[in-house]
């Protein structure tokens, strides 16, 4: 028992100095490496606390991933304002070209509700020469200097040219029997495309068309820089468009002559290798092998506007790209068309074809039908068959 007076328990008075409480050191000092410390004061009066170190988290850099990430984003959000501004371009170009299309044609066109990337699509070519084209001495009509139909092949991946000898004989209508040529001068657009449809059948029907001026397709070419032809043999060709402003020098002059193998052509050369009709140096070429140069010069036109060095220049160039040409087509359908190129993985290469009977024109026989049905995929591409003579109709398949 306790005392009395006394309580059963201990009182304990207790208490801390004023200030913050001090901590240990040794403790923090291991723990703390490549932190930054501060001496802090303590409180009032001057307790433990007023040598206190105080650590602090140092600041980290940006490291490589957040700086690959950023620049990513920066990357895409600078392709996405070039692209719109490269579509606003080719827009303003476009609706330039579908004004000069000739009033009336759209009339003559067999209209899709499908899209380019899904459905089979049929586009005439037409290439016009007219005394406006700064050749000298060339006639002033617009016959069709060339005349091509290309084919968008989506579910083959595949891209089809289909070349139509301007000696052709066809039913022009309303205007009997002609040079398929004819057309053009006779009617226009509108014509040659009632021609060509009336040439095809009902299973090729034209769905859109596309004229283009030969002498604005030179600045065209020159525009992207030019473009590679691989020439199958060395040309020597017939004297036309002669270079030189003397009449002696021309007179002495042989001829434009191509090297084979590839070679970089510029506008200017580009559209004569597309127009020689006759090869000196093999007497077995003809104006079907004038179709054939114009479609390499076609195709390696087209594997350049859709090469990524002219999408880089699209917004500064897009609308001067449009020049040469005339045409129905949309802005969205050109797009569409460039990924149907882009997605190509092969190319085949088809043309009309027929007799020299001696009277001037190229008479077609039962294998432009076949070549018809090469072209709508329901046979297999065949070259032309033996003893076809020159001017044998076919189909043969390039990459």
């Amino acid at each position: 028992m306790a005392a009395s007076g006394e309580k059963p328990y201990r009182v304990y008075r207790g208490g801390r100095t004023k200030g913050k409480v001090p901590v240990g050191t040794r403790g923090r000092e291991a723990g703390t490496k490549g932190r930054t410390t501060y001496r802090a004061g303590g409180g009032r009066g001057g307790g433990d606390g007023s040598d206190r170190q105080v650590a602090r988290r140092p600041r980290r850099g940006w490291t490589w991933k957040r700086w690959t990430w950023v620049t990513l984003v920066g990357l895409l959000v600078l392709l996405a304002v070039w692209s719109v501004a490269g579509y606003f371009s080719v827009r303003s170009g476009v609706k330039d070209a579908n004004a000069r299309l000739a009033v009336g044609t759209d009339s003559a066109l067999a209209h899709q509700n499908s899209l380019l990337l899904s459905s089979g699509t049929n586009i005439l070519l037409l290439g016009t020469d007219h005394s406006t084209n700064g050749q000298a001495g060339r006639s002033s009509d617009q016959h069709a200097d060339s005349m091509m139909l290309m084919r968008t092949d989506p579910s083959r991946h595949r891209l089809v040219y289909l070349s139509i000898p301007r000696d052709l004989r066809a039913d022009i209508p309303g205007y009997g029997t002609q040079k398929v040529n004819a057309a053009m001068q006779l009617g226009g657009p509108k014509l040659a495309i009632r021609t060509a449809d009336a040439l095809f059948g009902p299973d090729l029907p034209v769905n859109h068309v596309v004229v283009v001026d030969m002498a604005a397709f030179m600045q065209l070419i020159d525009a992207v820089g030019g473009i590679d032809i691989d020439v199958p043999q060395n040309i020597l060709s017939n004297r036309f468009d002669c270079p030189y402003a003397s009449s002696t020098r021309c007179s002495q002059w042989e001829g434009w002559r191509f090297q084979k193998g590839v070679q970089h052509m510029d506008g200017h050369r580009a559209l004569i290798y597309s127009r020689i009709r006759e090869n000196r140096l093999n007497p077995a070429d003809t104006d079907i092998s004038r179709g054939q140069r114009q479609q390499d010069v076609m195709q390696a036109a087209l594997r350049k506007l859709a090469s990524p060095s002219t999408f880089f220049r699209l917004p500064f160039s897009g609308g001067d790209l449009m020049k040469p040409l005339a045409t129905d087509m949309s802005t969205w359908q050109f797009l569409q068309l460039g990924w149907v190129k882009f997605r190509a993985g092969s190319t085949l290469r088809c043309r009309l074809g027929g007799r020299d009977l001696g009277d001037g024109f190229i008479t077609g026989d039962q294998e432009n039908i076949a070549v018809v049905q090469m072209v709508l995929g329901r046979s297999a591409p065949q070259p032309p068959p033996p003893g076809s003579g020159l001017y044998g109709a076919g189909c043969t398949t390039v990459g």
